[in-house]
């Protein structure tokens, strides 16, 4: 081993919530330092949800979540000049970061007025397997199957 391997920085439950899933989306869609208005942003987002649907938003915003996760991904991988795409398992942090950045990258893509509206519309799209982020993991998913011939390259 040359080098050494970064820590697992620890993730504080968010205030409210005290869930760390949360306080992970919070900090993913955290701009400039402004962690307050992240928070706000996301807290809006559930209390839309409680209104749209009058389950409670945590729960939407888990479902979302699990239901964006990827299973498999395609990593490229050099072998004798040519690249191949290679279908990977994903690790379970990773599935999460994932799921939270094509989340927040499709909600900012909508046509709602605030963000928090934008992340509401996106949850609940996710959380009816519908709606761009899952049609990302989807498409992730379609790739990872139709390489799976080169699976063998993986070591």
């Amino acid at each position: 081993m040359r080098k050494k391997t970064a820590s697992k920085r620890i993730i504080i439950p968010d205030p409210k919530y005290n869930d760390v899933l949360v306080a992970k989306f919070i900090n993913s869609v955290l701009k400039q330092g402004k962690k307050h208005l992240a928070r706000r942003i996301i807290y809006d987002a559930f209390d839309i949800i409680e209104q749209r649907t009058k389950s409670p938003g945590i729960d939407v915003f888990k479902k979302a979540v699990h239901n964006v996760k990827p299973v498999l991904e395609i990593r490229a991988r050099r072998v004798g000049g040519a690249t191949y795409q290679i279908p990977t398992e994903v690790r379970q942090d990773r599935s999460i970061a994932l799921a939270i950045r094509w989340i927040i990258t499709y909600a900012s893509d909508r046509k709602d007025k605030s963000m928090s509206l934008k992340l509401a519309s996106e949850f609940l799209a996710a959380a009816n397997n519908e709606g761009n982020a899952v049609k990302k993991k989807e498409d992730t998913h379609k790739m990872a199957e139709a390489n799976k011939a080169f699976a063998h390259f993986k070591w």
